[in-house]
C-alpha cells in the first residue's frame, strides 16, 4: 500500500526544526509586547466574503490563490490567505474599535493555492501586527521602528533593506489609475499576458510584473507620487521626516504598490537579496478604508505581516541554530516504576527541568549511547545497589575528566539546581 504523503506545498515542521521556530516566535512576542501589542487569535476558516470584500476581486489572491469551497450548508468558506481581513472582522464583531489605539498581533498559518517553490508554499506562516484608530504619521513610524528592532534582535539588520511609498487616498488612486491606463493602452500588445489582464481590472499591479519588457515600459510610466493630494503628500512627507530624524535607512520606491486592494497612503516592504526571487520578508501599510469596507464605522488602520519561513531561511543562512535537549537523562537498571518515581520527584521540585527517561531499557552501554545522543549534560544512573541505600550515581556526559558522583535522592534536586544554570533549564 502506498504511503500517504503531505499535500504538495504544505510541509511538516519536524522536532529538530521546531526549536528554532519557538526561539523566533518568542522573540517576536517579546518585541510586540514591548510596543504594547496584545495577541489576538483568529480562525483559519472564514466566510469567503471576509477576504473578497477586503482584498479585492481583481487581485491574484482572490482570482487564483484562495482555497474557497462550499460547505454542507451552502456557505462559501475560505482558508485565510492573509491575516488582516480576519483581524478586522473580529475587531468589528467584538466591538474592539470604540477606543482609538487598539494594537494587536497574531501569528499562524495562511493558505494560498500557488505553485510551490523556495520561499513560497501553499501553507505558510506569518507574524503580523495591526493598529486601529490612529491616523497620525507617528503611528506609521512606530510600526516601522518595531520591525527595525526585530531585525536588530535577530541579527538581520544588514540582510534586509526598507522600501517605502505612498499610495495616496482613494481619490488620488482613482485619478492615477486613469493616467496609468491612458499611458499603458498604446503599449498593450507589448505587455505580458498577466499585465494585459490587470490593465482592465487592477493596473497598479502591473508594477509587480517580472517580465523584462513590461518592466521597461513601467519604468517610464507616470508616477503615483505626482498624483498625490495635499493631505496624502503631507502625511508621507512627515513619515519620511521622522524616519530621517530617527536615523532609519530607507528608499522611496515609486513602483511599490502592494498586492491587496485595501492599502492606502504609507506602504512598506523589507527586502533581502539572500532568498532569490522571494525577496520580500515583511510588508504592510496603511488601510484607512478597510474597516468601513468590512461593515464597520470609518476607522484608520495600519499593519504588517512577516513571513516566518523566509525569516527562518535568513537565520539558517547565518548559521543560527537552536536545539532542545534535556538537562538530565535517567539510565536505569531498576524497576521502571522506581525510575519514573525518581523522575516525577525531580519534576515536582524543578518544574522547568528537561529530563528524559530510558524507557527502552537495554544494557548500560546502549543506554549511555542514547544519553549522549540526547544532548543531556548529566546522566543519572539508577542501579539496584545505589537505590537500596537511597542514592544515585551522576555522570557528567560533557566533561570526560569529571568524576562520577554519588548523590542522595533526597538531595538530588538541590545538587542539580546548583550545577545547572537556571536560565538553561526548560
Amino acid at each position: 500500500m502506498k504511503n500517504i504523503q503531505s499535500i504538495r506545498g504544505m510541509h511538516d515542521i519536524l522536532p529538530e526544526q521546531s526549536p528554532l521556530w519557538q526561539w523566533l516566535e518568542a522573540r517576536l512576542r517579546d518585541c510586540a509586547s514591548s510596543y504594547d501589542f496584545r495577541e489576538i487569535r483568529i480562525p483559519v476558516l472564514e466566510n469567503a466574503e471576509v477576504f473578497t470584500r477586503a482584498i479585492g476581486q481583481a487581485t491574484d489572491v482572490v482570482e487564483k490563490e484562495m482555497y474557497a469551497f462550499e460547505d454542507r450548508n451552502g456557505d462559501v468558506l475560505s482558508l485565510r490567505p492573509e491575516g488582516t481581513a480576519g483581524v478586522v472582522r473580529a475587531a468589528i464583531q467584538h466591538g474592539l474599535l470604540h477606543t482609538p489605539g487598539l494594537k494587536v498581533w497574531y501569528q499562524g498559518p495562511m493558505f494560498r493555492h500557488e505553485r510551490p517553490q523556495k520561499g513560497r508554499q501553499r501553507q505558510f506562516h506569518q507574524f503580523g501586527a495591526e493598529v486601529f484608530g490612529l491616523d497620525q504619521p507617528a503611528t506609521d513610524v512606530e510600526l516601522i521602528l518595531m520591525v527595525t528592532r526585530i531585525w536588530k534582535m535577530l541579527g538581520l539588520s544588514d540582510r534586509v533593506r526598507l522600501e517605502i511609498n505612498s499610495l495616496g487616498d482613494k481619490e488620488d488612486r482613482a485619478r492615477y489609475r486613469q493616467q496609468l491606463v491612458d499611458y499603458l493602452t498604446p503599449h498593450r500588445e507589448r505587455l505580458d499576458e498577466d499585465s494585459r489582464r490587470r490593465l482592465e481590472r487592477n493596473p497598479l499591479r502591473i508594477f509587480d510584473s517580472k517580465n523584462a519588457d513590461t518592466q521597461a515600459i513601467m519604468a517610464k510610466a507616470p508616477r503615483l507620487a505626482d498624483a498625490l493630494g495635499d493631505e496624502a503628500r503631507a502625511h508621507f512627507d512627515e513619515v519620511c521626516r521622522m524616519l530621517d530624524a530617527l536615523g532609519i535607512e530607507y528608499r522611496v520606491n515609486p513602483g511599490l504598490v502592494r498586492g491587496l486592494d485595501y492599502y492606502c497612503r504609507t506602504v512598506f516592504e523589507w527586502i533581502t537579496d539572500d532568498l532569490g526571487a522571494q525577496g520580500t520578508v515583511c510588508a504592510g501599510g496603511r488601510y484607512d478604508d478597510l474597516v468601513e469596507m468590512q461593515g464597520g464605522k470609518p476607522t484608520p488602520g495600519i499593519g504588517f505581516a512577516m513571513g516566518i519561513e523566509r525569516v527562518l531561511a535568513l537565520l539558517e543562512a547565518l548559521g543560527v541554530q537552536q536545539h532542545q535537549s534535556p538537562q538530565l537523562y535517567l539510565v536505569n537498571q531498576v524497576d521502571p516504576g522506581r525510575m519514573l518515581e525518581v523522575a516525577e520527584r525531580l519534576r515536582n521540585e524543578l518544574p522547568e527541568l528537561g529530563l528524559a527517561c530510558s524507557l527502552a531499557g537495554g544494557s548500560f552501554k546502549a543506554q549511555f549511547k542514547r544519553a549522549d545522543r540526547s544532548g543531556a549534560r548529566y546522566a543519572l544512573v539508577l542501579g539496584e545497589a545505589e537505590m537500596e541505600v537511597g542514592q544515585v550515581q551522576v555522570k557528567d556526559l560533557r566533561d570526560p575528566q569529571a568524576e562520577q558522583a554519588s548523590v542522595a535522592i533526597s538531595d538530588l534536586a538541590q545538587w542539580i539546581a546548583s550545577r545547572i544554570d537556571r536560565e538553561a533549564i526548560g
